[in-house]
């Protein structure tokens, strides 16, 4: 069976049951098809719907017809069962297998049920809490003080354990215990038979199973957020996400009020309510317009959703006016301007013209129908804001994969009043939704394969990987997402086993599958792309694997936006790669960036964010700034110790890093000791020299007192040239009178104003003149404080080049000026500010 959505109408379409063109009145062997007045039953039947609905968690109870028979079912009462032409049994119209949701009373939500995945989850924790009971019972027996009785307790403690035994492999088997059978046609207009106490105790189930949504799923699906054990990236994978909770996309927002403190995930809930809504009205439109008017009605909805569009004609002010009763109107679902068949009314009444129908929209008009239908569908009251904030490229990506709209691919100026003509829509295609086939056997065997893998038995997981990858092969085919996780886990496990080639073999099998089955811009086509990256520079192959890492930002900013902590992650890896490459400036400038983003987007004391304060100190490390190291170390310790504790095994490894960098720079300031020692001895051998040898001091003052146009910085150079170049050839002593006829010949030289020809040797590493007779004087070192004037330096410099965040002042270093005018492979858009400050430094220069 398919579901196909297309211009706004709604398909059924299932395969052709054998015998059913026939048209006999005595087909229907069970079920209604007048909705309960006249109901069907057949023993042979119902025999085999019961074993069918004890694995789907349905109780057997009675029903009863507009006459007041009544009959046991194990179904709801709409479906209809058949006997084909070939002898099997068929159920038709079976449009729900679970109960109503008891969170949404009223007739309008009568369609509103739980999802298979709770129940399989409510019914689990029920056998649990079944479990732990009668354990507490046993428990309690087992400790009465009667030693005569003992052998009677431990007979009972065996039989409690084989009790629990046996109903755990109950619920292993999928056929649950009475306890967790949930019935069907409870709060629903059918009419129950049984007693009332019977009744009542269905309808508590039903709603202890709406309870059990409420208060334990959805803040549990909230933390697995907020801890990023869920990370989705675009409304499509929240959707997923939801589903595989066993939560209904109807509480989409109450998840984004739970979710208000993290940007990102606000972000992508509040644009994938906007996009559902707008989805509704964009259908509402189709099927309003004529056939030859489809493209500029979705060219116009467009616009009005994404541009600026102004209402037509003199009557503008009458038409906001209309525009903010209807929007009053909206508020509450009992004064929704919908028609009866669900239609929303477009212009001012239904004698509106409807081939002009859509002209009659406008962008004010849209967005307050948008925040209408998201008040009544979602019981989310969108901000004022809403429309500026938000994302307007994944947000028409997102309403053109949910309609089957395609556009042109190219650069669209989204903040004009009219971005869209009607040349750039190029098809409307159907949106088809069927069951996936889903293999057991092979999902069990990738199961067992994780938990190999996470214990390190690599052997054992590549077996299991390779079996499931086998039976997949033959059941669903190549092309399926199951296979392509397949290939996944199998190149992690060639990758840690050291077969690099293998792994990028079995991750470019799972590149291909997820761009042909879930599309060229998907988020996990994305993460295959850094997959293949990670492992390209495990092979040392780091410009290919740059290029992938610059591939998976490019998607993962059209799907999420630059803000969202995969993105962040992403800047890690590419952090890591420029590090082996021994481009620091750079690694530290994604760093940086990616530190900024998690601090932003999840908050300081964020696991996350202590990965990225790791991350820095190792770079640091690297490049012999140990102080730093331990700086950005130590609050990794510290956030890791706020959440996970002392004992964790992250936090004990980060406290072996901070006694690691605490030693490296005890050993450099050892080094730095010495150094001084050394330099001090030289220094003071200088010192005794000129001591000994009163006169060249006097010469060399003489020398500075007869250079009278030129500036000290020039006569220290030239003295100290002539000094250098007349002694260091020599290698001995210095000659007095040489020193002094080349002082003479340098003054003549320089009142005739002759240029003088620089001495060979660099005069830049001595010390200047001045700076050396206060040394001669005062009979000080000259190198004392060089070495910790050198470290305090390279600190300096590699502070400025991480950038300064706990005053919020943002520096470079002058290597980050000196950079090519290109950006890096794999540059992101976040790091934009940089690009400008850089480009600003050069303007400068």
């Amino acid at each position: 069976m398919a579901i196909i959505d297309y211009r706004g109408y709604r398909v059924v379409a299932q395969s052709i049951i054998p015998g059913i063109l026939q048209g006999k009145s005595d087909s229907l062997l069970y079920g209604s098809m007048d909705n309960g007045k006249t109901i069907c039953w057949n023993d042979a039947f119902h025999s085999k719907v019961l074993e069918a609905a004890k694995r789907l968690h349905l109780k057997e109870h009675t029903v009863l017809d507009g006459s007041g028979n009544a009959f046991k079912l194990a179904a709801p009462v709409e479906c209809k069962g058949i006997i084909g032409s070939d002898d099997r049994h068929y159920l038709l119209d079976l449009m729900r297998v679970t109960p109503r949701d008891a969170n949404y009373p009223g007739s309008e939500s009568r369609f509103y049920i739980l999802r298979p995945e709770l129940i399989a989850s409510f019914s689990q924790a029920e056998a649990a809490e079944t479990s732990s009971s009668k354990s507490e019972i046993v428990g309690a027996v087992t400790k009465e003080p009667d030693s005569q009785n003992g052998d009677v307790v431990c007979a009972s403690n065996d039989e409690g354990k084989k009790s629990d035994a046996e109903h755990a492999s109950t619920t292993a088997d999928g056929a649950p215990s009475e306890a967790m059978l949930l019935n069907p046609n409870v709060l629903t207009e059918f009419k129950l038979g049984g007693s009332q106490e019977e009744i009542t105790a269905d309808e508590e189930m039903v709603r202890k199973a709406s309870s059990y949504l409420m208060n334990v799923v959805l803040p549990k699906f909230v933390q697995d957020l907020c801890a990023l054990e869920v990370s989705p990236m675009d409304g499509q994978t929240l959707t997923d996400a939801l589903h595989s909770h066993g939560i209904n996309v109807r509480y989409l927002g109450k998840v984004a009020e739970m979710t208000k403190h993290l940007p990102h995930l606000w972000a992508i809930c509040t644009n994938e309510i906007v996009v559902r809504s707008a989805k509704h009205i964009l259908k509402d439109l189709l099927m309003e317009s004529l056939d030859h008017d489809i493209g500029q009605a979705i060219t116009h909805f467009f616009n009005c959703f994404i541009g600026n569009v102004l209402p037509r004609g003199a009557n503008a002010s009458a038409t906001k006016a209309h525009l903010a009763s209807e929007h009053k109107g909206q508020q509450s679902p009992q004064s929704q301007n919908r028609s009866t068949k669900g239609h929303i009314r477009w212009g001012d009444g239904a004698s509106a013209n409807v081939q002009s129908a859509y002209m009659l929209l406008t962008s004010e008009k849209l967005w307050s129908y948008i925040c209408g239908f998201a008040s009544f569908k979602y019981q989310f009251e969108l901000t004022d804001d809403a429309r500026l904030g938000v994302k307007k490229i994944p947000v028409i990506r997102n309403l053109c994969e949910k309609v089957g709209i395609k556009i042109a691919a190219r650069k669209y100026d989204l903040n004009a009043a009219a971005p869209f003509q009607i040349s750039d829509l190029l098809d409307v295609q159907p949106v088809v939704k069927h069951s996936v086939p889903v293999c057991s056997e092979a999902r069990d065997l990738m199961d067992t394969g994780k938990a190999r893998l996470a214990e390190g038995m690599l052997n054992e997981a590549y077996v299991l990987f390779s079996e499931a990858f086998a039976l997949l092969q033959q059941v669903t085919g190549p092309m399926h997402r199951d296979v392509a996780s397949c290939c996944r886990y199998l190149a992690m496990v060639l990758y840690h086993a050291g077969d690099i080639a293998g792994a990028i073999m079995q991750q470019h099998k799972e590149l291909i599958i997820n761009e042909r089955c879930l599309g060229l811009d998907h988020p996990d086509t994305a993460h295959s792309y850094g997959n293949m990256a990670l492992f390209y520079h495990g092979l040392n192959q780091t410009e290919l694997a740059l290029r992938h890492m610059s591939r998976t930002l490019l998607l993962l900013s059209l799907s999420s936006g630059a803000d969202h902590p995969d993105v962040a992650a992403t800047f890690i890896n590419v952090a890591m790669m420029y590090q082996d490459m021994g481009k620091m400036d750079t690694a530290l400038r994604y760093l940086q960036e990616a530190l900024k983003k998690n601090e932003r987007l999840l908050g300081q004391e964020h696991i996350q964010t202590a990965v990225c304060y790791h991350a820095l100190a190792i770079a640091f490390n690297c490049m012999g700034a140990y102080k730093l190291s331990l700086q950005n170390e130590k609050k990794t310790y510290d956030i890791l110790v706020k959440q996970l504790g002392e004992e964790d095994a992250r936090t004990r490894d980060s406290e072996n890093w901070i006694k690691t960098f605490k030693l490296r720079e005890q050993q450099v300031n050892v080094q730095k000791q010495k150094g001084q020692a050394v330099n001090a001895a030289s220094a003071q051998n200088a010192v005794d020299f000129l001591r000994a040898h009163p006169e060249l001091v006097q010469a060399f003052q003489a020398a500075s007192l007869g250079s009278g146009n030129s500036s000290k910085s020039s006569v220290n150079r030239s003295i100290n040239s002539s000094m250098i170049g007349e002694v260091l050839p020599r290698g001995r002593g210095v000659d007095e009178r040489a020193a002094r006829a080349a002082a003479q010949v340098r003054k003549k030289a320089a009142a005739r104003g002759h240029q003088m020809r620089p001495s060979a040797v660099p005069a830049q590493a001595l010390p200047q003149l001045a700076h050396l007779l206060n040394i001669v004087n005062s009979g000080t070192n000259t190198n004392q404080a060089q070495p910790g004037a050198q470290l305090n330096k390279q600190n300096e410099e590699a502070s400025m080049e991480s950038g300064s965040t706990s005053n919020g002042i943002e520096t470079e270093n002058e290597s980050v000026a000196k950079c090519e005018d290109h950006p890096p492979v794999g540059l992101g858009t976040g790091l934009t500010a940089l690009d400008s400050k850089k480009q600003k430094l050069k303007t400068k220069a």
